[in-house]
């Protein structure tokens, strides 16, 4: 399905397509580590400043812990890549957090999980865990995290139109679906019905796609590409 709330990406991009959390409310888990607690907080992110907003509001909600560190990954190319140990000894939080965001394996040999904001926010055990401990814990906490975390594959899909008579609508809406086409959204207007479906965003799927739509009505509707927008669909 169209998620309009997330903001317009790349159209230049290379990518057609990427692995991010499920639009929803934010996730969280939490793991304990020789009596430290790491609570991991994941977002899903458009935005450097969606991403950031996120560590500000769990710096006020866990005002007395000692650490929120933090990573992020942003865009359907990963362009954009940040990391903080806040306060951890260098290259002991941050980094393998934004390690484990960027080697997820969202299919066999396939890493492009994005638009993911991770936090792990630490209260202090009284046991000191060492530079190899913290690494395991903080990459543990995110990868925990994203094994039971929702995720969705978010593909670059030409959205295209189509007018027809309301009467004919809900049957070739289902016609349309049975095929196997994303619908984007359905509009209702004084005089017919817009239907707007999402297809690969390549030559051969649009006219394949006109086709099924001429076959479908006997020739009495035609398919209008518009767009291009990111879709979510299931992962898998």
């Amino acid at each position: 399905m169209l998620n309009p709330a997330d903001p317009p990406q790349d159209p230049d991009s290379r990518a057609t397509s990427y692995t991010t959390l499920a639009a929803g409310p934010d996730f969280r888990h939490e793991l304990e580590v020789k009596r430290s607690r790491f609570i991991t907080v994941l977002r899903r992110a458009g935005t450097e400043d969606e991403a950031r907003d996120l560590v500000a509001g769990l710096r006020r909600e866990f005002h007395d812990a000692r650490h929120h560190c933090s990573a992020f990954v942003i865009g359907p190319d990963r362009n954009v890549q940040r990391s903080s140990d806040d306060g951890e000894p260098a290259g002991t939080a941050g980094i393998p957090m934004l390690e484990a965001l960027l080697k997820r394996e969202t299919g066999p040999g396939v890493t492009d999980l994005s638009d993911v904001s991770a936090v792990v926010v630490r209260y202090f055990g009284g046991v000191l865990l060492g530079a190899g401990g913290l690494v395991r814990a903080y990459s543990e906490s995110v990868s925990t995290s994203l094994d039971l975390a929702p995720l969705v594959r978010r593909r670059r899909r030409r959205v295209c139109s189509t007018a027809v008579p309301h009467a004919a609508a809900g049957r070739l809406e289902n016609d349309l679906r049975a095929a196997g086409m994303v619908m984007a959204d359905t509009t209702y207007q004084d005089r017919h019905t817009v239907l707007r479906v999402a297809v690969p965003d390549d030559a051969d799927a649009i006219a394949a796609a006109s086709d099924r739509i001429l076959q479908l009505t006997a020739g009495s509707a035609r398919l209008t590409p518009d767009g291009t927008e990111w879709v979510d669909e299931p992962l898998g």
